[in-house]
């Protein structure tokens, strides 16, 4: 089963929740959609679904155009990020439920049902009701029917952002393992970047109803095509920081300057936008060519066993993702060191021109 979305578009009371969304999606893949709240993740996957049908544009299943066809017609499992399970229904019921409505043997249904408990380690619950469940069981018994289908294209509504941190590193590494033995089309929709690399795959970023980048998922992390893409798949968002090259420097201000290394040799003398991820700023020197900033603590947030400090100077502001636990009072100053090998070059309109370690497109060092 291949699916192909041409020019989807989807307006409800004027507003545009999707816009042109072109997407091919192969049989055995699997695909992330990487986007904030209200960015259109869960309206694609409900046009896919066929519960809602697009203003605009085509749904193709392997050739055949299949935009007007209903719900019920289309071989498609969907998980929402609730727990969404019959309350009156034992789990052994919940997950026979759509196989029950497909008219399938007994003996059919007894076999998958086993089968697909097994691969989700909820035999042991099988006689209890969801609500005698924790959250974790609750969410895989809901992953149970929509697996026990085995339907062409399973789609993911942010499943694992109700369940604690380690619940969901479980489940995540699980489903990855689910997938791999099957041919059908996953789509995992997700707000968080450390959860799209983890997944792997490919990921298409989501911005505003538009999907602004596609590819596999370590390509699109480390080439995103502009800022936003850049921001999207950044926790916390990309740092921008507003430059202007000359033939021997970069300037960030009067104080902040550098000269060129080899990777930004080609760049045109001109204004440009540099990124730089927190995770890559430090407190300690690291690398020669890191370039060493004088700023304010405006916050120091501790969470878990990371510390996001957030500080500026006259003339700009970062926010560093530190490992471990950094208590700094509010307007002390500190040094921060900024590897500028690690730099993304953006043009004032916000197009990737360069990201580390690769020279300009287009250009040659000179």
């Amino acid at each position: 089963m291949s699916l192909k979305l041409e020019n989807v578009s989807l307006v409800v009371e004027g507003c545009d929740y999707l816009s042109d969304v072109n997407l091919n999606l192969e049989p055995g893949s699997f695909n992330v959609l990487l986007g904030r709240t209200g960015a259109g993740k869960t309206s694609l996957m409900r046009v896919i679904a066929g519960l809602d049908k697009p203003t605009r544009g085509r749904l193709i299943m392997n050739g055949a155009d299949v935009t007007g066809m209903a719900v019920q017609k289309r071989n498609v499992s969907m998980v929402y990020q609730q727990f969404i399970n019959y309350s009156n229904l034992t789990v052994r019921e919940n997950i026979a439920s759509p196989l029950r409505l497909a008219k399938i043997s007994e003996a059919e249904i007894t076999k998958r049902v086993g089968e697909t408990a097994d691969m989700l380690q909820i035999s042991q619950f099988l006689d209890r009701y969801p609500l005698e469940l924790s959250g974790g069981q609750q969410q895989r018994t809901a992953m149970a029917r929509a697996l026990v289908k085995d339907a062409s294209i399973l789609l993911f509504d942010e499943p694992l952002v109700n369940l604690d941190y380690k619940l969901r590193e479980e489940l995540r590494v699980e489903l990855r393992e689910l997938f791999k033995a099957r041919n059908a089309i996953a789509v995992y929709a997700t707000t968080e970047p450390n959860e799209a690399l983890a997944l792997g795959g490919t990921t298409s970023l989501l911005h505003e109803g538009k999907l602004i980048q596609s590819g596999p998922s370590a390509e699109v992390y480390r080439e995103p095509v502009d800022v936003d893409a850049a921001d999207l798949f950044s926790e916390p968002p990309i740092n921008l920081i507003a430059g202007e090259v000359t033939e021997n420097e970069v300037t960030f201000d009067e104080t902040a300057h550098f000269p060129l290394n080899q990777d930004l040799r080609g760049l045109t003398p001109g204004g440009y936008k540099f990124g730089i991820r927190p995770s890559h700023i430090g407190l300690v020197p690291h690398n020669d060519d890191d370039l060493e900033l004088s700023m304010k603590v405006e916050l120091a947030e501790i969470s878990g066993s990371e510390t996001f400090i957030h500080a500026k100077n006259n003339h700009f502001e970062i926010v560093m993702q530190l490992s471990g636990v950094h208590a700094y009072k509010t307007d002390s100053t500190i040094n921060v060191y900024l590897p500028t090998h690690k730099l993304f070059v953006f043009d004032l309109n916000g197009k990737m021109i360069q990201s580390p370690s690769r020279l300009v497109r287009g250009q040659t060092n000179g």
